[in-house]
């Protein structure tokens, strides 16, 4: 069962054990993840007794991490600390920023989280994939509520980010305000999204904020970001001109988008289907709170599709990037119940391809062409506005406040840098700049700001099924490896009183040679491996391990000289 709280303003008491004397700490951030990687959000801001978490969020893997689903921050620098920490505060509910609440909330000793009604609802009923997970505290706030929680009083600003009741956090610490843009751009139209509360934002300005922590994915661009109102006017001309069926492949998560393609559907008289089980779910969360204005009749089921003409009817779906079972991948492959590509068809990818993805996007819009369909993508057409600021944007945003220091947050380390720049630019003085690694420990008084030579465990924590952290470092080497060059199991059956060979050592290859097109080979290698068997001791039972790692090593280097492959040799020793 969760427990949300919409109660308002609720002062808290601090206990004479956390009351620290003015002066005595300094004030700790520590970025435990999103520094180093787009994804795995996580910020720590620690003063005396006191601890507050900003979002906890997930990363999809590397090509190079073959089985993880995600992987999550590392939260072992606060165990044994879960009593300190005073809240969870959620910038919005996009998985990069909540992907990690079902793992740890219990390891952080599930701490009140404190976000948007609509942010919650989203974290609610992922939860419920989770029953093992412990009931979530949690409280609804806006952008008009201040929280206390410890010796930090925590205030919110609206920010515009393609999902709605985004928003940044102003944090009133012992030393200072500190701001944090969450993911963010300057909008200032309402359009599917929430507008950005510029007012608060300009007032930070007046108030000696002491440091701004700022998104910093897509810092390397120039100019301003898009405005959805441009992009709205071209959905429009899409939809309004396409001849027949226009599907729609977007992220489920951006409800903002969403709303823009509904309007303009229900503009030129269109009936639309939702498909895609995470969409449909947060479609549902954001119509049920208003954040989504659909007409009584503009929704269909797909079963009802041969009951309108083929120009009257609009698809929006997940699968813009690529995804191997995500809904357009289906269609695409014709393995969808209800769907499949028609010639007249225009399908439109309104999201930009996350690096990384662009080859299966390419394989899916080649797809989609052989097929009949139009397509339209962001590189053609405006069809996607980026959800975070531009050069142009942060630069106008840091004026705005006028920190004192600037953390550039949230992006590969070359994204932080070319953000410095943007500082620069802006008026902030270099030596006031600081770049930190995840897990280095900026300290702040109130007269100085650095980063120490303090450095927190970061490391990967790796989500796998239902395994999360069991999958180490080593594991994952070994994936690459049988990834790359394959894997070959040696098994030797020997007689366990004498330690005799009872028959040819057989040998399996999954990877590495096809075995029937390689005979030389495989019996050169048992040869080999005959050779290295007859150093077996049989009376000497720690022999085994040693003979184990004999074969492991001797028959990878005489696989690497007769192939330039290195595959990953399992020896097995059976005794009869």
């Amino acid at each position: 069962m969760i427990k949300v709280d919409n109660g308002r303003n609720r002062p808290r008491r601090r206990s004479k054990d956390r009351e620290v004397k003015k002066g005595e700490n300094k004030l700790k951030i520590i970025v435990m993840g999103g520094n180093e990687e787009v994804g795995r959000n996580m910020t720590v801001l620690e003063y005396g007794q006191d601890i507050i978490i900003i979002d906890l969020g997930l990363q999809f893997p590397e090509e190079d991490m073959p089985g993880i689903d995600y992987i999550i921050p590392n939260i072992e620098s606060l165990r044994g600390r879960q009593k300190n920490i005073r809240g969870l505060f959620i910038t919005h509910a996009h998985y990069d920023h909540i992907g990690a609440i079902p793992h740890l909330m219990e390891g952080l000793g599930n701490p009140t989280i404190y976000s948007s009604n609509l942010s919650l609802a989203i974290i609610t009923k992922r939860q419920d994939d989770y029953k093992n997970s412990p009931p979530l505290n949690m409280r609804s706030v806006t952008t008009n509520d201040v929280i206390t929680a410890g010796c930090f009083k925590v205030h919110f600003f609206g920010v515009s980010h393609n999902i709605p009741t985004s928003m940044g956090l102003i944090i009133e610490t012992p030393v200072g305000k500190v701001v944090h843009t969450g993911d963010f751009k300057l909008d200032l139209n309402e359009s599917g999204d929430t507008g950005t509360e510029i007012e608060k934002i300009s007032q930070l300005g007046k108030e000696n904020v002491l440091a701004l922590l700022a998104d910093s994915t897509n810092a390397s661009q120039t100019g301003h970001q898009l405005s959805e109102g441009e992009i709205q006017q071209n959905l429009d001309e899409i939809i309004k001109n396409a001849p027949g069926r226009v599907i729609m492949g977007t992220f489920a998560s951006l409800l903002g988008r969403i709303q823009q393609i509904i309007v303009a559907a229900e503009l030129f008289n269109k009936k639309v289907v939702i498909e895609g089980y995470s969409m449909k779910t947060n479609v549902e969360i954001a119509k049920a709170l208003g954040y989504l204005k659909i007409k009584k009749d503009t929704i269909i089921d797909v079963k009802h599709l041969d009951n309108y003409p083929k120009n009257r009817i609009l698809i929006i779906c997940t699968g813009a990037q690529g995804e191997g079972r995500a809904v357009l991948m289906r269609i695409a492959n014709r393995e969808h119940k209800n769907l499949k590509i028609e010639t007249g068809d225009t399908v439109v990818f309104s999201s930009s391809v996350i690096p990384g993805n662009e080859r299966a996007v390419q394989r899916l819009k080649d797809s989609l062409y052989r097929q009949g369909a139009e397509v339209i993508h962001y590189q053609m057409m405006d069809v996607h506005a980026g959800g975070h600021a531009k050069a142009e944007d942060l630069k106008f945003f840091i004026n705005l406040v006028k920190p004192k220091y600037f953390i550039p947050v949230e992006g590969h380390h070359s994204f932080l840098r070319m953000n410095a720049k943007n500082a620069m630019a802006a008026g902030i003085d270099p030596k006031n700049i600081l770049i930190a690694d995840n897990g280095q420990v900026m300290e702040f008084s109130r007269h100085e700001g650095k980063i120490s030579n303090k450095k927190v465990n970061t490391d990967y924590v790796f989500v796998d099924g239902l395994g999360v952290g069991d999958v180490s470092n080593i594991v994952l080497r070994d994936r690459q490896m049988m990834a790359e060059d394959g894997m070959i199991v040696v098994i030797a059956t020997i007689r366990a009183k004498t330690g005799e060979l009872v028959q040819n050592p057989d040998l399996i290859s999954r990877g590495f040679i096809y075995m029937k097109e390689n005979k030389k080979l495989v019996e050169d290698t048992r040869k080999k491996v005959r050779a290295i068997l007859k150093d077996y001791d049989h009376n000497t039972g720690a022999n085994e391990m040693y003979i184990k790692d004999k074969i492991r090593n001797e028959i990878g280097k005489f696989l690497f000289q007769k192939t330039e492959r290195r595959p990953m040799v399992l020896p097995v020793i059976i005794e009869v």
